[in-house]
Order: structure tokens, then sequence, then C-alpha cells
């Protein structure tokens, strides 16, 4: 069933004047990191019309950005819609805990899926080296990848998914592996834990081979 609003006019991401190709959005918490990162896979563009956003939003409000977007074009159940967001912990809040399994599940509840990383973005970097399943700070993400790489880590990378392409498999294999290991799974308090890996298996579904 497709869905139209007055508003379309306004946001126009998807030209239906080719209805055989999926729209398939992609909306970031980051502004540059994540979309850097999935701007490169070689999707077959004939297939898909790969529309990512930087919203600088988190949890919650980025959930919401990503409705709105869905909610104001034209959509058909064939396309696909994403956010993707970090575990950022605010102890001012007392709802922090809370308000990140909500966004989750305010996502899904509008059929849009999550590619959530506790603690950061970087975790699904790392895990193409090596199995993590202990707790990593932000700042020894940055360090730790800056010697796996032989190089300066730098979030706002458009070179990265080049460089860890050939240990891709190993990164799913072991976020998949992560996950098991929570008896009880709860994406607030599982660090480290992601589902990136969903989104890349995805994403490489449209590539032409």
């Amino acid at each position: 069933m497709r869905k139209k609003s007055a508003s379309r006019s306004k946001i126009d991401y998807y030209n239906r004047k080719d209805r055989s190709r999926r729209w398939f959005l992609i909306v970031c918490e980051g502004e540059k990191t994540e979309p850097n990162y999935f701007r490169s896979f070689p999707v077959d563009t004939k297939v898909i019309k790969l529309d990512i956003k930087g919203e600088g939003k988190s949890t919650k409000s980025l959930v919401e950005k990503a409705i709105e977007l869905k909610t104001n074009a034209e959509f058909d159940e064939k396309d696909r819609f994403w956010c993707v967001f970090d575990r950022d912990k605010n102890h001012k809040n007392p709802n922090d805990s809370q308000n990140f399994n909500s966004a989750i599940t305010l996502a899904r509840n509008n059929g849009i899926d999550v590619a959530y990383s506790n603690d950061a973005f970087e975790l699904w970097y790392l895990l193409h080296f090596h199995f993590y399943n202990t707790g990593i700070s932000r700042q020894d993400y940055q360090n730790m990848l800056t010697k796996l790489l032989r190089h300066e880590y730098k979030k706002n990378s458009e070179t990265i998914y080049e460089e860890l392409k050939s240990k891709q498999h190993d990164a799913i294999q072991h976020a998949k592996r992560l996950l098991i290991e929570y008896e009880r799974p709860n994406p607030e308090s599982d660090n480290p834990s992601t589902t990136v890996h969903l989104l890349v298996e995805e994403l490489n579904s449209f590539i032409p081979d």
C-alpha cells in the first residue's frame, strides 16, 4: 500500500518515475562518520536509491526524524528504512536508560529497523579485527583503531569501508556471536553490542556480483 501526503512536494527523496527501484533510507546519528561509511557500499543504483541522512540527532529525536521523513514522502512496501545510532549516555537524565530502548521500540513500531551500537559505532570497525566482549571506552576505541589500522583513525574517514572490506565477513560473525552471549538481551545495558551487521548484510544483498 502506498501512502500519500499533501506535504510530499516539500520532501522529494524518491523519484517515483522509476517505480522499479527501492527507496533505501538510512538516517544516521552522526553527520559524517556513519554516512561516509554507508555511502561507500557499491550497491546497484538501478535496484535501490540509497538515501543517507546525517542528522546530528540522537536516539528518540533521530527516530522521530526518520518517521517524519518516511511519513512525508510516498513509499511502497518494498522500500526500506533504517536508523543508525549509539548508546550515548546522559547521566544528567534519569530516564537515560529507558530512552535508548524506547527509541528502538518506537522505530520498530513504525516500520523502521535499527542499527544500534553500544557504546559507539567504532565497535563495528573493531570487530573486523578481533572479537571483543568487554566494555570499551570511546577514547580506547580510537586508540585501538589507530593501532590496528597502522595509521591515525579519523572519525570522518571516507576510506574506512575499503580499508576494512576484506575483513567484513569476520566482523559480521563477531557481531552475531556477541549478541548471542547475552542470555536476556537488553540493548541499553549490553556493552559491547551492535546490530550494524544487520544493515550491512542487507546492503550487501544489493551489491552486484
